[in-house]
């Protein structure tokens, strides 16, 4: 018995995966001294089984999946060119947008494209900077970098080094990019827990930026449990290096020594225990935001972007593993929420994990003002069965913006790339795709996309092993979008898209 759903397809014809443009020279960020840390690399390949080696095989021969590093993709889908990665050898993460330009976050730092031509860009600098996730923003003048493994200092220049020293350090870095071809570091600011995500609510004088981390210990100096809510530091444009953490709102209280989150196990099985967030989508145009927190779904007001305050809080234990990140659509009424399930490093797109694990929840929001509510409606998969060697699961997206329609762009890591429609919130469905074929057949290998964001006509996708893809969609259902142009896009700060 075939463990992959058979699915048309077709091989990609004539396109160019060389490199275009200028090699750039690495820019240091600190000590010329610095080198890439390979305590901040992803885990090594894990074997599989013969038998599963055999299964994989097998699809590949039946043409039930694509063959090793091939490419495939819907007819409404065009590959327009890969840039693979340069000096900066780690992890590829997320993406940010200003302009003409692209930035690429890496477990090494980061690196900045030029993308005035999407068919050709060109690499304008490469930041060392070690320290993952180096979850990346921009706004104005400033870039904002998260770091979340424990460091020996704030420099670019760090080594790793254990969390239970209290000299250690994690959190937010900002550097000025008003030369986008030697971006400088100016601040470093410490946060609980350090930053595996940040999101921004950027203001005139100002900008905020929400820390969400998680994962506390009894043994962490600087990270001790309950760690129930967020870290917000305030930035000033104009003095960058007066940032400093304002607040750190608690956004699930509760009387217990854990706070008022999910408890997760034995209560709630295979659910994660909710010890702070992973990732919060801020929609300043409505004063809202939307929180995944691990064991919870969140939906708060951000009106006071100092102290936000949370209106609904929901749980999915029967479904979801681990909220991973949400998505509003334009008007506001929903929310998609992600479960990431197995943490993106293991193969659950399979007909053994099924079509509502790993997916994404789709919530409608009802009711008005503090009395709002988040309504489950239905789950979306990709619809392709993958291969048991290939990470895959939900993963960062965005909306494609078409008055009337709710339609988005999603990376699913080995996955690849899917657009799809939840218009009608009960009844979503896959428009197109991309997607490569499994990197290894005999190991589990951490590889695919891990963002894919729709900006001014194109897609931009940070695959985490093969570089930074751009696609094109020809869809008459997503063609208003070319009209959309924006000037900077943060994903996890939605833009109002037609206000």
């Amino acid at each position: 018995m075939t463990l992959y759903s058979p699915r048309t397809r077709r091989r990609r014809l004539g396109v160019a995966t060389a490199a275009v443009g200028l090699l750039a020279a690495l820019f240091a960020a600190g000590p010329v001294s610095a080198t890439p840390d390979p305590g901040d690399k992803s885990s090594a390949p894990k074997s599989v089984s013969k038998s599963t080696e055999a299964e994989v095989e097998k699809a590949i021969s039946a043409g039930d999946i694509p063959g090793q590093d091939e490419i495939v993709h819907s007819d409404n889908i065009q590959h327009v060119t890969n840039i693979p990665k340069e000096a900066l050898p780690g992890t590829n993460s997320d993406l940010a947008f200003q302009g003409k330009y692209a930035f690429a976050g890496n477990y090494d730092g980061f690196r900045v494209f030029d993308i005035s031509n999407p068919k050709a860009p060109k690499t304008v600098a490469q930041v060392l900077c070690p320290g993952s996730q180096n979850d990346i923003s921009v706004s104005g003048n400033l870039l904002f970098l998260s770091t979340d493994s424990s460091r020996s200092d704030d420099s670019c220049a760090s080594t790793t080094q254990p969390a239970t020293e209290k000299s250690s350090w994690e959190g937010m870095k900002v550097f000025d990019i008003s030369d986008k071809a030697n971006p400088k570091y100016v601040s470093a600011v410490e946060t609980a827990c350090g930053s595996h995500t940040h999101t921004l609510v950027p203001e005139k004088k100002n900008v905020y930026v929400y820390v969400s981390s998680y994962s506390p210990s009894a043994t962490f100096p600087d990270c001790k449990p309950p760690h129930d809510g967020i870290s917000v530091i305030k930035v000033p444009r104009k003095a960058p290096q007066k940032a400093a953490v304002v607040n750190f709102p608690v956004l699930f209280p509760g009387d217990g020594a854990d706070g008022g989150g999910n408890p997760g196990a034995p209560t709630n099985p295979g659910v994660s225990k909710t010890t702070g967030c992973h990732d919060i989508t801020v929609l300043p145009s409505k004063d809202l935001a939307a929180g995944a927190c691990m064991g919870d779904g969140i939906l708060f007001s951000i009106a006071d972007p100092e102290n936000p305050k949370v209106i609904d809080q929901v749980q999915d234990n029967v479904n979801f593993a681990f909220w991973h990140s949400a998505t509003f659509n334009q008007k506001a009424n929903k929310v998609v929420f992600t479960d990431e399930l197995g943490g993106g490093g293991a193969a659950t797109c399979n007909e053994a994990i099924g079509p509502d694990r790993g997916a994404d929840g789709i919530y409608d929001i009802t009711g008005k003002g503090d009395k709002r509510k988040l309504v489950f409606k239905s789950y979306f998969k990709i619809p392709r069965h993958q291969a048991d060697t290939e990470n895959c699961v939900a993963h960062n997206g965005s909306l494609i913006p078409v008055k009337g329609k709710d339609l988005m762009v999603q990376a699913w890591y080995q996955g690849g790339v899917s657009v799809w429609d939840f218009t009608n919130s009960t009844k979503p469905k896959e428009i197109g795709y991309f997607e490569r074929g499994p990197l290894t057949t005999d190991a589990m290998t951490t590889g695919g996309s891990w963002s894919a964001y729709y900006y001014n006509g194109y897609i931009y996708s940070n695959d985490i092993a093969k570089g930074f893809d751009v696609l094109k969609v020809n869809d008459a259902r997503t063609d208003p979008a070319k009209k959309i142009r924006l000037g900077e896009l943060n994903v996890q700060t939605q833009p109002d898209y037609f206000g």
